[in-house]
């Protein structure tokens, strides 16, 4: 009998990567029958048995005698070299150890388990004669999912908050039909000769291009900028219907989870089917057969959040990520990666084309294709009739606005038009609860979190006080908790809720929809109300950055942005980029319908550049200047960040640590990278934990990973202390 190339047979050493956070290959003896490379198996460590990966020949070094065997061979497809080989890359771009960046990949539960079938539900044909709100929830379960979707009685119980009676009872009225079903189904093959959307003839140029990117085959970048509701996910479907037609597998990324109601209805809409998803918000049981039908090609595209990326793909050959500014992208937690970047890294291994979408472009893409390293496409105008918004500054200096009040005289007669024309207007705020600080007026005492040096936002909605760092909760005090004096607390500062509280005061009988992360409990109930909006449900929408993200109302003409000054604060380096985008997103969810929108920005700063960048709507001017200013000080994406965080529970102690990594630099000082700090991270202790900072700053060409890894090789901490490095860092808290 042949055996594929990589087969090992019984009793041969085979390296084994598991997913415990030991930073090491470990010997095992191939099992009876063989394996072969890649193969998912189950191995003894210690007492217990864990996962893990062949990852290749066994290194040896060690006692026969004592090296144990492979328990078992799990029957799913191996993992693919091409898969071995971006974990690799990724974990050494990121400093990760590569056993985390495979626990990434294998985020599914029970994918060992042999094939068998389950006991799941599908909405019947028949309504219950008798109707309840439990019984209404768990329909509306199946209807939130779609396609005939079957699930498992406890998913049902779990999604729709109800007891196993209220489902029994479904079931009896045969309104749910209970049935026998293998555990994982194939996804059904998209339907590409459904005529897409009539395209304009720039989006059919730039859909045509695409098109024959792919039809090449291998790896290519290409930007693909469009003002907002000028048509990108028509010009990307098309790419990926090519992808497909040519028997290769899809990915698009998006940076929330809300946004993918809309855009699955638009995929099924164009492809007669829903694909297949990937995000926080599946059941356990979607997760394991979305990870094993991507694996044996039997999902032919997937859409998802950052963490899709790490699926076993069979043959991947378009990967889109949309919004590609967002800092949604950035995992700020466990391996620290960049989802955009981590994207053109496994196309550039798997031979696949990228587009990044956006109408706003980081200055990274943006640079990249300036030189010719991406590709670029352009799509200037807004898709059939409607027109980009109108722009205006409401200079705040000239309203003398009421001391506790956020909305300008000049924003609120606008609103009044607005409903008084049955059309929606937007407040937006990019800060979340009532008010960010509570303060008391007797002794000046700011409430803040015990955990955590930040203060406590006011959530007066929920009637508590918020932690945004450790997530901390606790109720709104009548007392202050130093000095006792009663009815002293003062909240200060606007959040949401405070702006959602002064719209119902300004424009009574007005319907009002707030739009924050943290007002809903659950992404179905977010989704719902987005839909809501969509159909007119509101006059007002008060919303954060949430409402930037590609939502389309169409009754939507008028934005009002409260604090554009906001994101100006600070020292951050891509303050400005970041003010830029946000702004003219939100700016661009007007008038993206027929009638024609407006913008009016509140600033106390009219004159500031990047206010009137936001004005004059040049993209290209603004992100040049700020490609410029970069350039000129070494910054990304002409140089090189890395931020490096020492924590611990003892101040001294993680001073100590990271002074000594400022004095013993050598190692970054040799390939001319400079060392800033330590100092006290901006919020200085999260959790209990202090946190002190360095900044690593390096010209674009040396190998910095290797530099940091002799810099910090050396280093031996106790086990409270923590260093945990970020390459290319987005934020700096």
């Amino acid at each position: 009998m042949t055996r594929p190339p990589g087969w090992f047979e019984e009793g041969a050493l085979v390296s084994v990567l598991t997913t415990q956070p030991i930073d090491r290959f470990l010997d095992y003896k191939a099992p009876p029958g063989g394996c072969a490379a890649g193969a998912f198996v189950e191995v003894p460590l210690g007492p217990r048995r864990v996962m893990g990966v062949v990852w290749g020949p066994g290194g040896g070094g060690f006692d026969p005698a004592r090296i144990r065997g492979v328990h078992s061979v799990w029957d799913v497809p191996p993992m693919r070299e091409e898969m071995q080989r971006f974990l690799e890359r990724a974990a050494e771009y990121t400093l990760t150890p590569l056993s985390h960046m495979l626990r990434l990949a294998t985020r599914a539960p029970g994918i060992g388990a042999p094939p068998a079938k389950r006991r799941v539900l599908r909405k019947g044909a028949h309504l219950p004669e008798r109707m309840t709100d439990a019984r209404r929830r768990v329909l509306a379960v199946f209807d939130e999912f779609g396609g005939g979707v079957s699930l498992t009685p406890t998913e049902v119980q779990r999604l729709a908050g109800v007891s196993g009676s209220v489902v029994r009872g479904l079931v009896e009225a045969g309104a749910l039909v209970e049935e026998a079903a293998p555990r994982d189904l194939p996804f059904p093959p998209l339907d590409t000769e459904l005529p897409g959307k009539a395209l304009s003839p720039g989006q059919a140029t730039a859909a045509e291009t695409l098109r024959a990117a792919i039809a090449r085959g291998g790896f290519g970048v290409t930007l693909l900028r469009g003002v907002t509701g000028s048509g990108k996910t028509e010009v990307y479907l098309e790419a990926v219907a090519a992808a497909v037609r040519e028997g290769r597998q899809a990915l698009v990324l998006l940076p929330e989870i809300a946004l993918t109601a809309d855009f699955l209805r638009r995929v099924e809409a164009r492809f007669g089917v829903r694909p297949a998803e990937w995000h926080s918000g599946l059941t356990q049981t979607e997760r394991r057969r979305v990870w094993r039908m991507v694996a044996e090609g039997n999902a032919e595209l997937v859409v998802g959040a950052r963490s899709a990326l790490f699926l076993p793909f069979r043959d991947l050959g378009l990967v889109v990520v949309d919004e590609e500014h967002d800092t949604s992208y950035k995992q700020e937690d466990g391996a620290l990666y960049n989802a955009r970047d981590m994207a053109v890294l496994r196309a550039s291994i798997a031979g696949a084309e990228v587009i990044l979408a956006s109408a706003t472009p980081s200055v990274e893409s943006w640079v990249n294709a300036q030189t010719g390293k991406y590709r670029r496409l352009d799509l200037p105008d807004r898709f059939g009739e409607a027109e980009m918004p109108d722009m205006h500054a409401i200079d705040m200096r000239a309203e003398r606005l009421p001391r506790g009040r956020w909305i300008s005289e000049t924003l609120a007669g606008a609103v009044r038009a607005r409903i008084e024309r049955g059309e929606q207007s937007l407040l937006f705020l990019n800060r979340r609860g009532y008010a960010p600080v509570t303060v008391c007026r007797a002794c000046g005492h700011q409430i803040g979190c015990e955990h955590c040096d930040a203060r406590m936002v006011e959530h007066r909605f929920q009637k508590r006080l918020m932690c945004h760092q450790c997530g901390e909760t606790r109720p709104i005090p009548t007392a202050c908790p130093s000095c006792g004096a009663e009815e002293a607390l003062a909240a200060v500062g606007p959040g949401v809720e405070r702006v959602a509280e002064e719209a119902a005061a300004l424009f009574p009988g007005a319907r009002l929809a707030i739009l924050s992360s943290d007002v809903f409990p659950s992404a179905r109930a977010l989704r719902e109300a987005i839909a809501g909006i969509a159909e007119g449900g509101a006059d007002i929408i008060i919303g954060t950055q949430l409402v930037a993200k590609g939502h389309n109302f169409p009754l939507l003409t008028l934005v009002g942005v409260i604090d554009a000054d906001l994101g100006l604060q600070g020292t951050d380096l891509r303050a400005a980029e970041r003010t830029y985008q946000l702004v003219r997103q939100v700016a661009g969810r007007a008038g993206r319908a027929a009638r024609r929108g407006t913008a009016l920005i509140q600033t106390f700063q009219p004159e500031h550049p990047v206010i009137r960048a936001i004005l004059a709507g040049d993209d290209e001017r603004f992100l040049n200047a700020e490609a410029a200013e970069r350039r000129q000080a070494g910054m990304p994406p002409f140089g090189r960040l890395a931020g490096v965080i020492v924590s611990g529970p003892d101040l001294a102690a993680v001073m100590d640590v990271a002074g000594r990594l400022a004095r013993e630099a050598a190692p970054l000082a040799a390939v001319g990278a400079q060392v800033f700090g330590p100092a006290p991270a901006p919020i200085a202790r999260i959790r209990g934990r202090h946190r002190v900072r360095l900044l690593v700053k390096a010209p674009r060409t040396p190998a910095l990973q290797g530099a940091i890894r002799k810099w910090l090789a050396p280093l031996r901490l106790p086990a409270n202390l923590r260093v945990t490095v970020d390459i290319d860092p987005q934020s700096f808290y």
